[in-house]
């Protein structure tokens, strides 16, 4: 009775399955249990630490264009079952070696590396399947969806994972991890809506001229080239933020460990209300308007950190911090979904994996690129310039935006 009184995306099983499926595992994986493993059961030093993180993180750049020749040669929903099945696996066998008093930092460095390759590979085909689960004209809406049980999900799940691994351990918090994506491959096997393989364009074979096809065609098409140059340098700033926020808020700003993870949180919190407002938004404002409009906005809201290192009061620079990462990331999230939802509409089918995976491709070596940057920028000119820099680069993203396509956009548009 309730469906019936539910519109949209409601009235669709095989999306709400996928929408399960994906809540069920962002939780899991939101968890943390894999890093709380390697702290408190092996005893694991800041460098493991930070091996263990760079193994995970490197997939993206190694084999993320690869995942996208091969999403688009394949139906994309038994890849996204391969992938979180083999999640499951290579997690469990961590738990079984835990148990077994087998467990070693060299094979978690293993995980890690695989575990992040075939995240690479979900997300890839995951990007590519919505649009076959959905019509194209509830994109915006289906990725909204999407982002709010996700952002719930960082809301929640790590203060969870904590109290999870005192009270179970933290192998078996890791087991419940491992069974989210079960959970996961479950729902994608119940849907039933039919897959059929992307339609082949008589374009060259081999896997390499494949990646210059996507190549290619993202920076031919005047509107993906501008959203993923616009991703693509709020990427390198950012990670000026990734090097550098906490010891700007610890060190510059003097706050506690506590006072910055709930800062943190905030972020999460903005993310959840951009998700649940952005259909509503873009139907007010228009698509075009709305995804430039969110994006200043979000940009020009990240100056109050900068600036919280120019006032006295302890107190005003904690405000500033904190709609920083609520009002800043809310704006962000409606970009986002936005964006991604023009990707997905315009791109042709056959090219829609090889096109995700050439903004992953792009925006992750100038994500690490700004990591690096950031951390000498840091060191050179002092923490609290870099971060000056970071804002002021991060709007500058949105000439992108304006001096494209974009600008005349009134609704997401079906291909070229």
């Amino acid at each position: 009775m309730l469906l019936r009184r539910l519109s949209g995306l409601w009235q669709q099983p095989d999306f709400l399955r996928f929408w399960a499926g994906q809540t069920i595992s962002e939780f899991g994986t939101w968890l943390g249990a894999l890093s709380l493993l390697a702290i408190l059961d092996l005893n694991a030093t800041p460098a493991q630490m930070g091996t263990l993180e760079t193994l995970r993180a490197a997939p993206a750049i190694v084999l993320g264009l690869f995942a996208g020749v091969w999403v688009d040669r394949l139906r994309r929903r038994p890849l996204l079952i391969a992938a979180d099945l083999g999640r499951a696996l290579l997690l469990g066998s961590v738990v079984l070696l835990a148990f077994m008093g087998g467990l070693r930092m060299s094979w978690l460095y293993v995980v890690a590396f695989l575990v992040g390759g075939l995240a690479v590979l979900f997300d890839v085909a995951y990007h590519a399947y919505i649009p076959a689960l959905v019509k194209r004209q509830n994109l915006v809406e289906a990725n909204g969806k999407l982002a709010a049980t996700a952002s719930l999900a960082e809301i929640a799940s790590p203060g969870l994972g904590g109290v999870l691994v005192q009270i179970i351990t933290a192998p078996l918090t890791l087991l419940l991890d491992a069974f989210s994506f079960v959970a996961s491959a479950a729902f994608l096997g119940l849907i039933r809506q039919p897959e059929t393989v992307p339609a082949a364009t008589g374009e060259p074979g081999s896997v390499w001229a494949e990646i210059k096809i996507g190549l290619r065609f993202t920076l031919a098409q005047p509107t993906l080239r501008a959203l993923m140059a616009t991703l693509a340098t709020w990427r390198f700033f950012g990670g000026f933020y990734a090097a550098l926020y906490s010891l700007y808020v610890l060190h510059n700003i003097g706050l506690s460990p506590a006072l910055l993870g709930m800062i943190i949180g905030m972020g999460g919190v903005g993310s959840l209300l951009g998700a649940v407002i952005t259909d509503r938004v873009t139907g007010r404002l228009g698509l075009g308007r709305t995804i430039i409009g969110a994006f200043l906005w979000s940009s020009v809201v990240s100056l109050s950190v900068p600036l919280a290192g120019f006032v006295s009061s302890q107190t005003t620079a904690v405000i500033m911090l904190l709609s920083s990462q609520l009002v800043g990331d809310t704006g962000l999230t409606v970009y986002m979904i936005n964006s991604l939802s023009v990707r997905q509409a315009i791109t042709p089918d056959e090219k829609l994996g090889r096109v995700n995976a050439t903004y992953s491709f792009v925006t992750g070596v100038l994500g690490t690129l700004g990591i690096f940057v950031g951390g000498l920028v840091g060191q050179a000119l002092g923490v609290h310039t870099a971060m000056i820099i970071t804002a002021v680069g991060g709007i500058t993203a949105v000439l992108w935006l304006f001096f494209s396509p974009i600008r005349k956009m009134t609704k997401l548009e079906i291909r070229d």
